[in-house]
């Protein structure tokens, strides 16, 4: 048998999947017009992947939110996985995670200067925020590249450097929602989850293998988390440093925490991780098993760590009880793009916006 190379492996096993050809095959009818895919007069940015699982979607919309939210009027649009709703929900100061899912809910929290809208209708949702009195200038498409009802003004896929496509298979089999072609379709490229000191050899081989692809724009960001503050904060004591001497239950519901983990870890601290699958809705009986293992914990220096995601389940879940609201701390993460090319991005995003729509910045 002939000496195969992973790359052709890879291949062989894609196009043996049929789940490729149903992919292939829808993205064709849109490529030549069958279906069809709107435009917007409103700047519409899209930010998706084309795997399953976390990439940073979240914290990188969150990114354009501080960047524009400022000089535009941001509205940020989701499908709003796991919701209990359906139809066009805008979110107000009563919204919760049922209502509109958590990572919408999580950006609506924070973000009390911009409209966060769910819609499992993209067409609909931007329709409905274009008719407001007030629409927005600018609308962010959350987790949106294979919806592609909507023609994005501007595409940015974002790439797990740790699952980088070329390297995986089409859904059953691996993580994939199409083929590695659909790179062809984006305008930016950012390569997610680096670390600070990443290569320059290893970013050259990254740049070289979406070339073959496309030659686009590429940006290599990574994760950068805060200190915990208090989800309570009428009942604790404030903002809390993790050091050597403090241990951690975490508590999560994100596709993959072992980064959280190791950065805690890194700080110090002692973890045991309580984990639950990606969006996951805690049960009553979950609540109170947390706040068990929590009791277990022998230590006078212990907390309740999770992320701002699972943080908009927790916080008004009504089983959860009174006396451990005070231990719970949020541990918020922001992105920072590596090499200096920081203003560059920016620049790509900010001359987008400014030159697809006239009289637009805000008195």
């Amino acid at each position: 048998m002939p000496y195969m190379t992973n790359d052709t492996i890879f291949t062989l096993l894609n196009a043996i999947n049929p789940y490729h050809w149903i992919t292939w095959l829808r993205n064709r009818t849109f490529d030549y017009g069958i279906r069809e895919s709107r435009s917007f007069e409103t700047p519409t940015i899209c930010i998706g992947n084309i795997t399953v699982g976390g990439t940073g979607k979240t914290p990188h919309t969150e990114y354009l939110i501080e960047l524009l939210q400022d000089d535009y009027r941001i509205a940020v649009l989701s499908r709003g996985y796991g919701r209990k709703s359906r139809g066009f929900v805008s979110a107000d100061s009563n919204t919760t995670a049922r209502d509109i899912g958590d990572e919408p809910c999580q950006m609506a929290n924070k973000f009390n200067k911009i409209t966060v809208a769910v819609d499992e209708k993209r067409v609909r949702g931007i329709e409905t925020l274009e008719r407001r009195p007030v629409p927005p200038q600018v609308i962010l498409l959350d987790d949106a590249f294979q919806h592609r009802h909507v023609k994005a003004g501007l595409n940015i896929l974002l790439i797990d450097r740790s699952r980088p496509v070329w390297y995986d298979t089409l859904l059953p089999i691996g993580r994939l929602r199409e083929s590695a072609n659909g790179i062809k379709r984006a305008d930016i490229i950012i390569i997610t989850k680096c670390p600070s000191d990443i290569s320059t050899s290893e970013q050259i081989e990254i740049e070289k293998r979406c070339a073959k692809y496309k030659n686009l724009p590429i940006f290599f960001s990574t994760m950068q988390y805060g200190t915990p503050y208090p989800l309570f904060p009428q009942q604790s004591e404030g903002h809390m440093q993790i050091s050597s001497d403090t241990d951690i239950l975490l508590v999560t519901g994100i596709a993959r925490p072992a980064p959280l983990k190791a950065e805690i870890e890194r700080r110090g601290a002692q973890v045991i991780l309580k984990q639950y699958p990606d969006h996951h809705s805690f049960s009553d009986k979950e609540i109170a098993d947390i706040a068990t293992a929590f009791s277990k914990i022998n230590s006078n220096n212990k907390l309740i760590a999770t992320t701002e995601k699972d943080a908009t389940r927790l916080k008004r879940h009504p089983a959860l009880p009174q006396e451990i609201k005070k231990h719970i701390y949020v541990i918020p993460i922001k992105v920072s793009i590596l090499h200096n090319k920081e203003n560059m991005f920016n620049q790509i995003i900010s001359d987008y916006v400014r030159k697809n729509q006239t009289d637009c910045r805000i008195p």
